[in-house]
Formats: structure tokens, sequence, C-alpha cells
């Protein structure tokens, strides 16, 4: 059904270009009393309709026609198929040459800019694999580790230590969840060609939806939310939206060392809404931050004693999530010290 629909869309395109090539050709010759532009024209017409279409045949297709137009109507005997007389015959080929050049050119570039966009999309694959296979051992080893203590040394542990044990799979347990949820945003969105189903969504419920799900994980940490005091509605996926400020949130919580103040803040600029979070922590060193929604984050100091490492896998969902959306994401430090990351999402148009 796709591959119809863009033969149509690329028909459509064509017989337009050629129309208006046509008509601004009549005009030029027209108004500037020469033909000597018209065989421009229609290379100029047959290249932007190789450039939009699929393939080569479009293009050739044009080039044919433009020079049956080209003879037909621009070249003397005026409104007749002459290929007899030499210059006309040259032309003609010249023309058609060109056109069948530039249509070739024009799609190999395409094609090139394909397996290129193919081979960048596998390479992020890559790294997203190998990031999950690194963050999702530790807490599996962990909660092997717990339970094979648990087994082999039930009747000798204490209860404590028993709820201890347990304490620490639930945990474990947990953060693969959210592992899993994070992992399956990306693939829902990269299924769907980036695109999402958005709805009309007030902000204010976003954030306590958000802010509900943040301290049932980490009630010790005290965010300070700071939104407009009017009603404001944004086109957006929610669950995904959330995913992100949570995935944010956490982010900040984990690797911001120092940190003593947690921040939200959702603020209207022109016709967008744009969402930050803000700590007071170390900051993001310098080498870090062209790359830091790449999804792979090289670890120099892996941790050894079970502390998770995720911010390449939060970090790269967000943008992928954000991208869905038509939005920008953003990564910085601040001079006061401490980083910020945002986004920006489209606001609701006046008259929906």
């Amino acid at each position: 059904m796709a591959k119809y629909k863009q033969i149509i869309k690329d028909l459509f395109f064509t017989v337009f270009i050629l129309v208006l090539t046509y008509f601004l050709s009549y005009y030029m010759q027209f108004v500037f009393d020469t033909d000597t532009l018209v065989p421009t024209l229609f290379v100029l017409g047959v290249f932007f309709v190789s450039l939009r279409t699929e393939g080569y045949v479009w293009g050739v297709v044009a080039s044919l026609i433009g020079v049956m137009l080209v003879n037909f109507t621009f070249t003397a005997p005026y409104f007749e198929i002459d290929f007899i007389t030499p210059v006309n015959m040259f032309a003609a080929l010249v023309m058609l040459v060109i056109a069948i050049m530039t249509s070739t050119l024009t799609t190999q570039i395409k094609q090139q800019e394909k397996i290129k966009a193919e081979s960048e999309k596998e390479r992020m694959r890559g790294n997203l694999l190998r990031a999950v296979s690194h963050d999702l051992r530790t807490p599996l080893t962990s909660i092997y580790g717990s339970t094979s203590v648990i087994l082999e040394n039930y009747d000798s542990l204490s209860k404590e230590r028993q709820v201890k044990l347990l304490k620490e799979i639930h945990e474990d347990s947990q953060w693969l969840i959210r592992m899993v949820e994070n992992l399956l945003s990306v693939t829902r969105i990269d299924d769907g060609v980036a695109h999402v189903a958005k709805e009309p969504t007030v902000l204010d419920e976003l954030i306590d939806a958000v802010i509900v799900k943040f301290n049932k994980h980490y009630p010790e940490q005290e965010v300070k939310v700071e939104i407009p005091d009017e009603f404001i509605s944004i086109p957006m996926d929610p669950m995904l939206i959330e995913q992100v400020l949570i995935n944010i949130l956490e982010n900040a919580l984990i690797h911001a060392e120092g940190m003593t103040e947690l921040q939200l803040v959702v603020r209207e600029e022109e016709n967008k809404a744009i969402f930050e979070v803000l700590d007071n922590g170390c900051g993001i060193p310098e080498e870090k931050l062209a790359k830091i929604f790449s999804g792979y984050i090289e670890r120099e100091n892996t941790p050894t004693d079970g502390t998770r490492n995720n911010m390449g896998i939060g970090l790269s969902v967000c943008s992928t999530i954000i991208k869905a959306h038509g939005g920008e994401i953003y990564a910085k430090n601040r001079p006061e010290g401490g980083a910020v990351f945002g986004f920006s999402l489209e606001m609701e148009e006046e008259d929906e």
C-alpha cells in the first residue's frame, strides 16, 4: 500500500513540475522574446523531479517528456515534432543526456544517504546492545547472588539478613523493569517510524503524575517544581513524556554528586513549552557533553560494587522520544555549578 502511495505521489509531483516548467518557459519566451533559456529550465525541472522522487524512472520519464515538449512548442517548426533537422536532433540529444545524467546522479546521492542512514542506525543499535549487556549484567548478578545465599543458607540466616537480601532483590527487580520499559519505548517509536500518537495533555496533571511516581521510588529526594499558574494543554504522548522526565530526574539523582537541590521547571517560550531539570551537583564532564544522548558512553571506571551506571541508556531513550515528538533536547552545565537537562515541545494551537 505504501508503495502505491509513493508511486501516485511521484506521478503527481512529476506532472506538476513539468506543467510548471512548461508555462514558465512559455512566459520567459513571451517576455524576453528568446527560447535559449527553455532547455535550461526543463533540465532544472528534471533535476527537481529526480531529487524528490524514488528511483531513476521518474527522472528519465520527465527528461523524455521535456525533450518532446521543447521540440514541439519551443523549436521551429513550432507545434510539430521534428527530429529530422540536425540542430533539433542535436539539441534534443544533449538535453536528454544532461537530464539522464542529472537523474542518475541525484538518485545515487539519495541511495548513498540512505545507506549512510542505515549504517548509522545499525551503529546505534550496536551501541545500545553493548550498553544494555553491561547494564543488565550487574542487577542480574546481584539477584542471582542474593537468591543463592538465601537458598543455601536459609536456616542459618537471621531474619534481618534475609529481609535485607530480599529488599536488594526487590530494588534490582524494579530497576530491571524500568530498564525494560525504556527499551520498549525505543522499540515502540522505532517500529512507528518515529511517529507518536499525541493527545492534549494538561501540564499540571502530567507533572503531578511524574512527581508521584518519582517520590514512590525516591521518597528521600525533594523535587522543587515551578510551572506556570495558567491552564496549559500540550499535545503529546503523556506516558512517553513521563518516561523522559523520570529518566532525567533519576539521572540527576544517580550522577549529580554533591547535589543538594533538584528542580523541575516548565515555562512558555513563544509557541513552545520548555521543560528543564536543574541540579547543583558536579556538572557534566566536557568530553561527555557532545555524546551524552548518543546511546553509549564509554565507562572508564566501571563500578564493581553493584552500583548501576545507566546514564547512556536513559538519555538515549529521552532523546529518541523527544525527537519523535518533533521537539529538541539538550544538556549543558550551569555557570553557578551543576547541570541542566531540558527539552521543548510544540504548544497546542489556539483553535484546538
